[in-house]
């Protein structure tokens, strides 16, 4: 979309705004008046209302007389203001809570400025600003738990209401869900002929619940139908902040970038290419076998796939301002998503998964983008011991969840956590096979002949000091010892 096209839709929504006859839950007109929490409270209140509406966004538009709805003018501008030294976003996005999408947008009517803050709705738990959340009663702003029955009703939409179904584009005429969808790779992943006319082709995407038909005869697009097949996601507002970033660096920290990229399609329409374009980018080891040299991935293009499939299905979509990332270093590879897990992630291999974004998840396994249910996490750690490789980190940063996979290194170059790790995920993935680890297992692993079998031992020791394993028989002989995960 073009900048021009973007400001005359801009134009057009204010326009539309203020033929309304009042005020309402979701709209908000000022002319001047700024207040750094009042704007924050604000955009509490409209993301929360928006969600009671069934709307996608709330606005706030100053420039616009509250009483009349003529064009006035503001001297109001968002980039120049600033709260000590931090720019307004993004103290805004720090004290909200979750940190949803909202973006400012300046535009002339009549040749007056006009400045339009767009929020997007609530998205699981209601939008809270400096710890307090806000509603709106008609054109008043209030907190939210003085009105308990609108807390109850908020909640209702949430569980009602999950992210694949909510909309992303509405009032889209059909030659521009053509033009906006990737219709032509929904068909090739599902295995379906590409129909003849595009009645059939919308309305095999509505049975997909892609787009659906509204009131007025148009076509909405839904979130599962954009963040899977749009051509552009810029194009969707709400979800363009939502796009893969892939960064790869030229050491093992992040001073030095030599590539970063943001993936402008849909997950499912640009998998392959995002898969394609990791790959290019990770690092190679060079094998020689019966004198014939080979380059071979650093690490298994399975392995690749499936974490970046599960980062794209478990993210947490109301998270705003965050997207799924893939950080190549010389040493590893981190693939990190919005959000913490569901599950513990020390049992991430025997814990069933449970998805946010189930609807997505089960397009996304149907198309054969990421392995079937609960395998996934179990065959990158059985692919990292086949390729000798220290076993991967599962972990929690912040608000985040990060896969890291590392590159080869030799058993005495690893440091005491990346042993015991090692030795935890090793027993894990033995005990949801109905297998249990030994010394010997645990050799076969590290690649430890049997003359250094005491090695073996010795960290089995280390894992069990550190309460990560258990023998599963206590009274057993040392030689016959078998291990499982402490929780089995």
């Amino acid at each position: 979309m073009s900048s021009s096209s973007s400001l005359e839709k801009l134009a057009s929504l204010v326009r539309e705004l203020c033929k309304l006859p009042a005020e309402t839950e979701w709209l908000e007109f000022k002319r001047n008046r700024v207040d750094h929490e009042q704007i924050g409270e604000y955009i509490s209140a409209l993301s929360n209302s928006a969600a009671l509406c069934d709307r996608a966004h709330g606005y706030l538009v100053w420039g616009i007389d509250d009483a009349t709805h003529e064009v006035v003018g503001t001297t109001f501008d968002s980039s120049a203001a600033k709260i000590g030294n931090e720019e307004l976003e993004n103290w805004l996005l720090r004290l909200l809570s979750p940190k949803i999408n909202f973006s400012f947008s300046t535009v002339e009517l009549d040749g007056l400025r006009v400045v339009v803050l767009e929020v997007g709705r609530a998205y699981r738990h209601p939008v809270q600003f400096m710890h307090n959340e806000f509603i709106r009663i008609g054109s008043l702003k209030k907190k939210l738990k003085e009105f308990p029955e609108k807390e109850r009703e908020l909640w209702r939409i949430f569980d009602e209401t999950p992210f694949e179904a909510m909309i992303a584009r509405k009032d889209v005429r059909e030659e521009e869900v053509v033009t906006l969808l990737d219709y032509p790779a929904y068909f090739d992943l599902a295995g379906i002929p590409l129909p003849e006319n595009r009645a059939q082709i919308l309305e095999r995407l509505a049975a997909e619940s892609l787009i659906r038909r509204n009131g007025s005869g148009a076509w909405d697009i839904s979130n599962l139908g954009a963040i899977l097949f749009a051509k552009r996601l810029e194009d969707f507002g709400t979800l363009r902040r939502k796009a893969v970033r892939v960064i790869a660096y030229e050491g093992g920290n992040r001073i030095s970038t030599l590539k970063e990229q943001v993936g402008a399609r849909g997950y499912a329409a640009g998998f392959e290419g995002l898969i394609g374009y990791i790959n290019a980018l990770l690092p190679s080891n060079e094998v020689i076998g019966k004198a014939i040299r080979k380059d071979v991935p650093m690490y298994p293009d399975l392995a690749v796939r499936e974490l970046v499939a599960n980062a794209l299905i478990h993210q947490d979509f109301a998270l705003g301002g965050a997207g799924p990332m893939i950080e190549i270093f010389k040493d590893r590879m981190e693939v990190t998503n919005p959000g913490t897990p569901l599950i513990n992630v020390e049992r991430f291999l025997d814990t069933p998964p449970r998805s946010r974004n189930e609807g997505l998840a089960s397009l996304m396994r149907r198309f054969g983008i990421c392995e079937e249910r609960g395998s996934g996490v179990d065959k990158v750690v059985s692919l990292t011991e086949a390729y000798q490789l220290p076993a991967p980190e599962f972990a929690i940063v912040s608000d985040h969840t990060r896969a890291t996979l590392f590159a080869h290194k030799e058993l005495a170059k690893m440091d005491k956590i990346e042993r015991v790790r090692a030795c935890y995920l090793h027993a894990c993935l033995r005990y949801v096979q109905r297998e249990y680890m030994t010394n010997a297992t645990l050799r076969e692993r590290f690649g430890i002949t049997i003359q250094n079998s005491a090695t073996a031992s010795r960290l089995i020791k280390e894992a069990v000091d550190a309460g990560m394993l258990r023998p599963y028989d206590e009274a057993a002989p040392r030689k016959f010892m078998k291990y499982v995960p402490y929780w089995a």
